[in-house]
């Protein structure tokens, strides 16, 4: 990537979530000010003023006639109720994100949700490294170096509404980590094997995520809501492998390769959205903070989230997504005494934090009875990582989802 676009990437993202909350700040103002008109908006139309009573002013009846059909640009889509029109494709935020919606009170919501992730070749602040550059580098992978990752997660996602404004939810995860390595061409610990690859494998359960989602703001065609979320380490930290040294010695696998943070952790986040007749706009702010320090003496990344989409609807039952995502994680605090630093660089806690910026491509698909199909795909436009990592390459998330 040239230096213009290294310099240029950061201050085109805040640009882009700047105008993004501009034209949905000011789409917002635009609908709650709807006046008798026949505008396409919602207002509030009868009763309490609650947003279930927001209907389109006026009687066009276009709307009344095409309810349901092809819609690329929200024309007769105008007369939806609230209520239906927050339950089209476009309902849920991309399938990377969580912590965007809540239910009536009383209602459940069951998603299975599976992600994969890879990572490919090393990488020193925002340049690629051969792998016989990364042999020795800055002190570490002296002995191995990192090649590739991939990690795939599923999730089981419960919801439930403890009142129209408080959905409470739990989520279970099943981690499975694979990484490839090349050892070093002088390998001390075994050396018939020196200068051979290998791969190592840990899988089990991740830690436990829950907590609650509230509804701190709901308009006629926006919301706001307060992610109040946390996780338990319920993932394993402590697993060994012997497969690097060729059983010849047995040892904690590295940072990355571990199940969970061994902390309890706060999650708090805050997603914005935005209803219009042709589709939705989000802004999401999410955090992952761990709270003290784990029993091997260290804790993970501080991670900071910020995301901003657009969601096209064609059509009710079928939605487009597009999703920009800014990530920053520092490096872990502390350091587990059993991971020597130098034999590889996954081994190293001040070699874990970075800025990175990722595009997402999604499509969200309602059928049969309620069933929402969602899917998104996600790769990175810039990252700058401290010390050397593996870079990240792609990312995949698709998820069934019902309400009932």
């Amino acid at each position: 990537m040239s230096t213009f676009w290294k310099t240029k990437i950061p201050q085109i993202m805040v640009l882009f979530f700047l105008l993004t909350l501009d034209f949905a700040l000011s789409s917002a103002a635009t609908n709650n000010s709807a006046n008798d008109s026949n505008e396409k908006r919602w207002a509030v139309f009868t009763g309490d003023g609650h947003a279930g009573d927001c209907q389109c002013q006026g009687d066009d009846l276009r709307c009344v006639q095409r309810l349901g059909q092809w819609d690329p640009w929200g024309e007769y889509r105008c007369s939806y109720s609230h209520e239906r029109r927050h339950g089209l494709a476009d309902k849920h935020a991309p399938a990377h994100l969580m912590g965007d919606h809540v239910h009536d009170q009383g209602e459940w919501m069951v998603e299975y949700k599976y992600m994969s992730m890879a990572m490919a070749g090393n990488r020193s602040g925002t340049e690629n490294l051969s792998t016989a550059a990364a042999f020795g580098f800055s002190g570490t992978n002296m002995l191995v170096a990192p090649t590739n990752m991939t990690m795939e997660m599923h999730m089981v996602h419960v919801m439930y509404g403890l009142r129209d404004n408080i959905t409470a939810y739990l989520m279970p995860t099943w981690k499975s980590l694979t990484m490839d390595h090349m050892r070093n061409s002088t390998f001390m610990p075994n050396p018939p094997l020196a200068g051979t690859p290998f791969r190592t494998h840990n899988s089990g359960f991740g830690d436990l995520v829950f907590g609650a989602l509230i509804r701190l703001y709901e308009g006629c065609d926006e919301e706001l809501i307060f992610n109040l979320g946390m996780s338990v380490p319920t993932g394993d930290i402590d697993r060994r492998t012997t497969i690097p040294t060729g059983g010849m010695m047995n040892q904690e696998f590295p940072y990355p390769m571990r199940l969970g943070a061994g902390t309890f952790n706060a999650r708090p986040g805050l997603t914005y959205k935005v209803y219009q007749d042709h589709g939705s706009f989000g802004l999401q702010y999410q955090t992952d903070l761990p709270v003290g320090t784990n029993s091997e003496n260290y804790s993970v990344s501080t991670e900071h989230r910020l995301n901003a989409w657009y969601s096209w609807l064609p059509w009710d039952n079928l939605s487009f997504s597009y999703r920009v995502e800014s990530l920053w994680k520092s490096d872990y605090n502390g350091a587990d005494p059993d991971l020597p630093p130098f034999i590889i660089s996954t081994n190293r806690p001040d070699m874990r934090g970075g800025e990175w910026v990722n595009f997402g491509y999604g499509a969200a698909l309602l059928v049969g009875q309620g069933h929402l199909l969602n899917a998104e795909f996600v790769h990175p436009v810039y990252q700058s990582v401290n010390g050397i990592q593996l870079a990240n390459d792609w990312s995949l998330c698709v998820s069934w989802s019902k309400a009932f």
